[in-house]
């Protein structure tokens, strides 16, 4: 989202990137990623509190590496507060975007149908991965990647499964 460049950055936003992890987490800060990527934004209402995948293992490259430890983090809310029922590509590509996504109140209201519709969100935290035990060379093991980043995907969808039946709706608490 280029025009949303400016305001990400101004709040600490930066490309996802190994280097920029790497630059962030040497000066101690921590580091916030989304495991399922655009797939996960891009999801169909129907498709809501499913994981996806979580691509090629590059959160767990990159915490295995610094030695930090994974703190898997449930969001359950967000899903409902621009909920696509499908997705318009010819349109899209003719402008340069992968596809505009039709809501129940966009395109039909215009610029005021890109407002979020109400949701309470619930933030739920895991306990730690520790990854310092077994060393940044562990990086280079696809099938240790491979078992960890499921492992992290499994214990992510749990809390949100968990999160999502204790919610009494979508607008309370």
């Amino acid at each position: 989202l280029p025009f949303a460049q400016p305001w990400l950055a101004r709040v600490g936003g930066v490309r996802a990137c190994r280097e920029n992890a790497h630059r962030l987490l040497r000066k101690g800060h921590s580091v916030i990623a989304f495991p399922e990527g655009a797939k996960g934004a891009a999801k169909l209402f129907a498709d809501r509190y499913r994981l996806q995948r979580f691509g090629r293992g590059g959160v767990i490259r990159v915490a295995l590496e610094a030695g930090v430890p994974l703190v898997p983090v449930s969001v359950v809310g967000a899903e409902e507060v621009h909920p696509i029922l499908f997705k318009l590509t010819s349109a899209a590509r003719a402008v340069g975007l992968p596809f505009v996504p039709v809501t129940p109140t966009f395109p039909w209201l215009g610029p005021l149908g890109l407002l979020p519709l109400p949701a309470k969100w619930y933030l739920g935290f895991g306990a730690p991965i520790a990854t310092d035990r077994l060393g940044a060379e562990a990086a280079h093991d696809e099938v240790l990647v491979a078992r960890m980043t499921e492992d992290l995907r499994a214990r992510i969808q749990s809390m949100v499964d968990r999160d999502r039946r204790a919610r009494r709706s979508v607008f309370e608490g």
